[in-house]
């Protein structure tokens, strides 16, 4: 009962966690707050895909809005019968529920596997992703973090950034399958209360 009448509220869950989520991938764009690196493109690949703003933000705001929408009694009537309007507005609540998993999931995995890189930061080797090999084994290893001569912090900023994504993109993943899974309690006992009447 309490996952059904919470379900409205998962999806404002989701606007605050997909807003912090666009302003924490704008800030790798930055590091350190100086925006001479992005100027000269010395920046990590993944940066430039936009991965993060796009699926764990803009995408789940975008599915955040439609959910709330849905969830209105205003909303447009597909059928005649009430139980049918409802039925029909709880699977396609279940289907964007969906496709937030798929976005949160899959950016959750791409911050994983950009913290385990690690940074693309300059050595006396030059620019280049330094810690790829080390398969995370850098996330401990804080001597090391001094190979990073440029920019400086970066490897600090990144593992801050990425663990701060990786939650948000976390949590906004445990809120859509909750979000599916009181849609499926709402859809399937109203469907069997209809049945028994």
């Amino acid at each position: 009962m309490a996952l059904e009448t919470c379900g409205s509220c998962l999806s404002c869950l989701l606007i605050p966690l997909a807003l912090w989520s666009i302003v924490v991938n704008i800030l790798l764009y930055f590091p350190n707050g100086k925006a001479s690196h992005a100027a000269s493109y010395q920046l990590p690949n993944y940066v430039w895909y936009f991965e993060g703003i796009c699926f764990s933000g803009v995408m789940i705001l975008l599915l955040a809005v439609i959910l709330i929408t849905l969830e209105c009694s205003v909303f447009y009537r597909c059928c005649q019968s009430e139980s049918c309007n409802k039925t029909y507005r709880s699977f396609i609540s279940i289907v964007l529920a969906l496709l937030g998993v798929a976005f949160s999931g899959y950016s959750c995995i791409i911050f994983t596997l950009v913290l385990i890189q690690g940074p693309f930061c300059n050595s006396s080797g030059g620019w280049d992703y330094i810690f790829k090999d080390t398969a995370g084994g850098y996330l401990t290893d804080y001597p090391a973090w001094s190979r990073c001569t440029e920019p400086a912090n970066i490897v600090e900023w990144n593992i801050i950034l990425l663990s701060v994504l990786i939650a948000l993109s976390g949590l906004q993943l445990i809120i859509c399958f909750l979000k599916v899974a009181a849609e499926l309690k709402r859809t399937l006992c109203g469907t069997y209360s209809v049945f028994v009447q």
